[in-house]
């Protein structure tokens, strides 16, 4: 396998990184402008349906697999993890805390999925072996790294100018609405990340009954759409919340729709039935320091020490888990390389 195959999985989920944190911005705007996360979650994989299911249906048309009871069951669970309970739970908690608290917390998604990985046996540990070592070292790393940035502040730093005096104002009024929401917020954030991660171990199972990604990521948006459309018509009744136009309502749901979940489940689907679960999450942390550096160019955000110390360090942590992937998979593949006899060595062997 050449470099540039070996590249092609690295480049996928990096880019993806940068398609998350623009949606941490688009979708809490959305929100400020009353946008319903009901109805976002319906529209936004109502439009990935429409977009991706044509592909689907003519480029995989002759190796897409014959569907069973099972294989149907899976994909409307997968559509109740991701699409309606985690980004559901997601667009509740944003409300409640804020776009760097939701790119901060999906850092623990590395480390909840390599737990739920190890439980369902699709990754092997021997803490003996170099290569598993630095999977779990890099792991723990990197959530440590997340916990700096979220917790440690520290002096703040110069990056552009005016930047500290255009965004006091913004930071204290969203100090102040948060109020004692910023818990509940921070809960509900963390039980969808729970989803999050049970969603790509489970896709990497149904992955081995319906190997069609492009079937299964429009699937997966259709069951989202009507699962996540029954339940926007129990929570919001409403009609003002179902109205939508030219507007950033329309420009939420197209962007999380078309590159969050059409193109990031497709991608995913790619890259996890491939190197698994676990491989897929450990990028999720660079979302994080993606989204502090456009709110600093973009909002004028305010970038303190904390955030650079632990960026260096997940940085480091990922490095160590993509390391710690690599080797394992180079020696899974020499292992499954042939072994070859000498004859002459039978030979000889045959006449002392």
């Amino acid at each position: 396998m050449g470099i540039r195959e070996n590249a092609k999985p690295f480049l996928a989920m990096v880019s993806l990184q940068f398609g998350f944190a623009g949606m941490h911005f688009l979708v809490l705007l959305s929100f400020k402008k009353g946008f319903s996360h009901w109805v976002l979650v319906v529209y936004r994989h109502a439009l990935a349906t429409v977009v991706f299911a044509p592909f689907a249906y003519f480029l995989e048309k002759k190796i897409r697999p014959k569907m069973t009871k099972w294989t149907f069951f899976k994909i409307m669970a997968l559509a109740l993890l991701e699409p309606v309970l985690d980004q559901n739970l997601y667009g509740v908690a944003i409300q409640y805390t804020s776009a760097a608290l939701a790119a901060a917390t999906v850092n623990v998604l590395p480390a909840i999925t390599f737990i739920m990985a190890m439980i369902f046996r699709m990754e092997k540990v021997n803490l003996k072996m170099m290569h598993s070592l630095a999977k779990v070292i890099g792991t723990a790393v990197t959530v440590c790294g997340a916990m700096v940035m979220t917790l440690y502040k520290g002096p703040f730093v110069h990056f552009l100018p005016n930047s500290h005096h255009a965004s006091q104002h913004a930071v204290t009024a969203a100090e102040a609405s948060a109020g004692h929401h910023w818990a509940v917020g921070t809960i509900m954030m963390l039980a969808g990340i729970v989803c999050w991660a049970a969603f790509f171990i489970l896709q990497k199972n149904t992955l081995k009954d319906y190997p069609a990604e492009l079937s299964l990521t429009a699937l997966v948006c259709l069951m989202g759409t009507i699962e996540g459309g029954a339940v926007a018509l129990v929570m919001e009744r409403r009609l003002s919340a179902w109205l939508i136009g030219f507007d950033t309502r329309l420009l939420a749901a197209s962007y999380s729709g078309i590159i969050c979940s059409g193109i990031a489940f497709y991608l995913q689907a790619i890259v996890n039935r491939t190197r698994g679960p676990v491989f897929v999450t450990a990028f999720s942390p660079l979302s994080m320091i993606i989204t502090a550096i456009l709110g600093a160019i973009v909002l004028s955000e305010q970038v303190y020490l904390g955030s650079l110390i632990g960026a260096v360090i997940i940085i480091f942590g990922l490095y160590s888990v993509v390391w710690g992937k690599s080797k394992e998979k180079a020696e899974n593949e020499n292992e499954k390389l042939p072994i070859v006899m000498d004859k002459n060595v039978n030979k000889e062997a045959v006449f002392v």
